[in-house]
């Protein structure tokens, strides 16, 4: 997705060869007319698969969730990451590991959301260790569901989320692929062609 490798080159602020800031377009200030065209682009990858659920986490990959929910006309729903007093039914839980926060938490679904019947397409902001992934694909094999694919917004392809999704035949699209970051320079692939793009750097923003 062209438009948003270029916001990422633009707006994208690199801590590190790990560390990617996008606060000021996605995840903390939200370019709604960018998420609602996320949303389109996830319907347009997976919309031939019979979806009838869209699963995430809290909170950053809600609005994007949302976005493919209202492209591909079915609800979706977000893994709280701690049980709410109102959450009192039954759920589906599993550990999750946080890269960015350095926490470990639960993130918890209600079973009265999702069962057998459901075809889940899960979407979340980032991909890069998979563990929110992870978490979130085993809460869909306990509730015995179906896990149709996989769609991130960035990937951190360096990292090894991507494999680890793979190693369980999960379908996996990010909508941008970065192959190595250093502060002013980042290197995108090409999700057509599956090779390195031409090296990117800007002397502001990244």
């Amino acid at each position: 997705m062209k438009v948003l490798e270029e916001r990422i080159r633009q707006e994208g602020l690199i801590l590190s060869d790990k560390v990617l800031k996008v606060d000021s377009f996605l995840n903390h200030q939200v370019d709604t007319e960018l998420a609602l065209a996320i949303g389109q682009e996830f319907k347009r990858i997976f919309g031939h698969l019979p979806i009838t659920k869209i699963l995430t986490v809290e909170a950053s990959g809600i609005q994007f969730a949302m976005a493919a929910g209202i492209a591909l006309g079915v609800p979706f729903i977000y893994a709280k990451k701690r049980k709410a007093v109102t959450l009192s039914e039954a759920v589906y839980s599993a550990p999750v590991h946080s890269f960015t926060r350095q926490e470990d938490y639960q993130i918890s679904i209600s079973q009265k959301y999702l069962g057998p019947a459901d075809k889940v397409l899960v979407v979340d902001d980032f991909l890069a260790t998979g563990a929110a992934l992870v978490g979130l694909a085993d809460i869909i094999e306990e509730a015995g569901a179906e896990l149709l694919g996989v769609g991130c917004v960035i990937e951190k392809s360096f990292q090894e989320g991507r494999g680890l999704l793979e190693q369980r035949g999960i379908n996996v699209h990010s909508l941008a692929r970065i192959a190595s970051m250093v502060p002013g320079e980042i290197h995108f692939i090409d999700n057509d062609s599956t090779v390195e793009s031409q090296s990117m750097k800007e002397s502001a923003g990244c």
